[in-house]
């Protein structure tokens, strides 16, 4: 594996092993003698988006594993003033050991992975969030033994970063995926031909989709960059993950949220409260399942 950009480009074999690594690296952590694969590597963070999660659990992770992050942010280099992806590529390639890229444009950290030469990390884009379904698989794992013979639900925005790569992980995973979403916000008929996956349904009802699920999962409402967008929200009546809804839900089931959350919209605040310590569970790992894709990346 040369970078991590997308859960689509990965393969079972891949997410599994990445997955054992980060199960091995929270449980080793603090450990005196644990390895630097990282020692003598300076990383880049780029970031165009705001974070607290992802940023945070980078820069301590590359430390961790003996490296130093340098946190760039749009406003700090060029890129704020319109020099092209591609050049900043092949001037931080030459410099710098990795990056780790936050922005808007998925091609974006395609092409700074092919012009810098160095190992690329999306860690988010408008099309996928590959770091934080990984550690969604990995909290799954923990809580409940992994996903083999499991629904897993997802009620909210059906198009989203977050969805389109849980769509990918279950076509990979092969576990039953349920998405629900309102019509306008339902995934185009030309990606679900190209995603072919029939262990994944798209449906409007999500008192259906939650009904005997394992893992309910729900992200915000409107993405970074859609926050003017009241009329998208309005669709959303209906979909919040609250005790009604989940009185359909499996014996046992978990309840995940990437955060931020918006607590009264998409998830109802009792509902957060009650799932809390598996949605910051789940916020934790971020930094083991990054520490994983950059061990493997320093291979």
């Amino acid at each position: 594996m040369k970078h991590l950009l997308s859960i689509e480009q990965l393969t079972a074999d891949e997410i599994q092993s990445l997955l054992a690594e980060a199960a091995q690296l929270k449980a080793g952590r603090g450990e005196a003698n644990a390895p630097k694969p990282l020692a003598g590597q300076t990383w880049a963070l780029i970031f165009t988006k705001s974070s607290t999660r992802t940023r945070v659990s980078f820069e301590v992770g590359i430390r961790e594993l003996g490296g130093f992050p340098m946190f760039l942010s749009s406003n700090d280099i060029q890129l704020g003033r319109g020099e092209p992806i591609k050049d900043t590529a092949r001037v931080l390639g030459r410099m710098v050991h990795g990056a780790i890229i936050r922005t808007f444009a998925q091609q974006d950290v395609v092409d700074f992975s092919e012009f810098s030469k160095i190992p690329t990390i999306n860690a988010l884009t408008d099309d996928e969030h590959p770091c934080q379904i990984l550690a969604d698989l990995l909290t799954i794992q923990e809580k409940l033994g992994g996903w083999e013979g499991k629904k897993v639900a997802f009620i909210g925005d059906g198009f989203s970063n977050m969805t389109i790569s849980w769509m990918w992980a279950a076509k990979r995973l092969g576990f039953e995926l349920v998405v629900a979403s309102p019509v306008a916000c339902q995934p185009p008929a030309d990606f679900l031909a190209a995603l072919d996956a029939p262990n994944v349904t798209i449906t409007t009802d999500p008192v259906a989709a939650v009904a005997g699920a394992h893992v309910i999962n729900t992200d915000v409402w409107l993405s970074m960059g859609q926050e003017n967008q009241k009329e998208k929200e309005n669709e959303f009546t209906g979909f919040q993950v609250n005790q009604e809804l989940l009185r359909g839900a499996a014996d046992g089931h978990i309840v995940l949220h990437c955060l931020p959350a918006y607590r009264g919209k998409e998830i109802s605040e009792e509902t957060l409260e009650l799932h809390a310590d598996t949605i910051f569970q789940e916020a934790e790992n971020r930094l083991h399942a990054q520490k994983a894709i950059l061990v493997a990346l320093s291979k």
